[in-house]
Formats: C-alpha cells, structure tokens, sequence
C-alpha cells in the first residue's frame, strides 16, 4: 500500500476519484498527490481520525498545505505511545518513487484526545470536512462506540461500508435523512480497492467543488 502503487491500482480498476487516508496521519498525502497528479488522477489528501471515544472520522482537505497543518495538530494530540514494529509493523513514510523517506516513531493506531463532539470545528477551521466512517461497523464507529449520534452533530456526510445495511441504519438514526451518505473501498491492502460502484455529481473536479458536494445533501 505504497502512494505510487495505490494510485496504479486506482488507475487500473478504472477510478476518478481517490482519497488517501491512513490512520492519525497524512504524511504519506504529498507523495500521493504527485502520483496521482502524474497519471490525471482526481485525489484528495485525508486522514481516518481516531477520537477520543475510539470513533473512526474521515477526514478530507481541499489541499496539501491544510492537510499537512491538520496532521501536525492531530500528532500533538496523539497519546504518545512508541511505535514496537514487531507488534504493529513500519509507519513508512515514501516520496513519488515509492522510496522510504522517514518513519513516524508513535504508534499512530493510538485514539487522540480530541473528542468526536469537536471534530466538526477543528477539521472546519483547517479547510477540511468530516465524515464519521463505516456507520455500519461493529467496532470504531460512532454507532459502535456510542450507540446513537450525539445531540448537536452537525455532520452531512457520513460513510457505510455495506450499503444493504444503510436502510436499518438510517430507521433507527433519523438524523442521517439529512446527509448524503457514501461508501468506498475503505482499503486496507491493494486487492481491495474497488472498481466504480458509485458515482457523485459534482460541478467540478476542483477539490473545493468535491468538498462541497460530498457535505450536501442531494
């Protein structure tokens, strides 16, 4: 799951749009953002936030500069936990040749201390949206963690990993009736980033117009 060989494989199951985001990091983004702008690729930098509460968060950016100002905020509030890379693996970090370039020395699968209920203003005040992740998972979603969606939630978009399940989800949750609702590869390893299953309309391929789109409901 190297940047170059994740935005190949993206080109080659015939996608047009991708966004990259590991766990509490987006240090492996301006490596990806150059591949894929080297093969026409439509992709945006992220991270998958851990709350507080063990909640998984997309998080998306309109460009680097906010993404990469995100992730040094985010590692500040990591707990500070080292990395032991014979129980967790490397936390590589590559350029565009897919060469390693540095290592993250904590372990980045650690929750943060930033709370679910605060997400929304702090992705906000870096340019960036959140999307709470994979609603329909049985461990680190807001549904499984949580067990309802907090009062005050201000989220529009939120993403499900099994969309036969989103209609339960949605009669037990009636907030999501206001929220575009998506569902992607979530990729762990290549083999599993998807062909086109679905589409979104967008004004533009302009990162801002896909932000936009991706938080309105259709």
């Amino acid at each position: 799951m190297t940047p170059a060989n994740i935005v190949g494989m993206a080109v080659v199951n015939g996608l047009e749009l991708i966004a990259l985001t590991d766990h509490n990091s987006c240090k492996n983004c301006p490596a990806f953002l150059t591949v894929a702008e080297a093969y026409g690729m439509t992709a945006l930098p992220g991270m998958e936030l851990t709350t507080s509460e063990e909640v998984h968060v997309l998080c998306l950016f309109p460009g680097l500069d906010s993404a990469m100002a995100w992730d040094e905020y985010v590692y500040q509030h990591l707990i500070p936990v080292p990395n032991n890379e014979e129980i967790f693996g490397k936390q590589q970090i590559y350029n565009e040749d897919d060469e390693i370039i540095g290592t993250v020395p904590n372990l980045l699968i650690n929750a943060t201390d930033i709370s679910f209920d605060s997400v929304y203003d702090l992705v906000g005040s870096y340019n960036g949206i959140m999307i709470p992740a994979h609603l329909d998972k049985s461990t680190t979603s807001l549904l499984s963690n949580l067990g309802f969606i907090p009062p005050g939630s201000r989220f529009t978009c939120a993403e499900i990993k099994d969309m036969t399940k989103f209609h339960e989800i949605k009669k037990q949750n009636p907030y999501l009736d206001n929220c575009r609702i998506i569902s992607d590869s979530d990729a762990h390893y290549l083999e599993h980033i998807r062909t086109p299953l679905y589409t979104l309309e967008v004004n533009s391929k302009d990162p801002d117009d896909i932000l936009q789109a991706l938080t309105t409901k259709p």
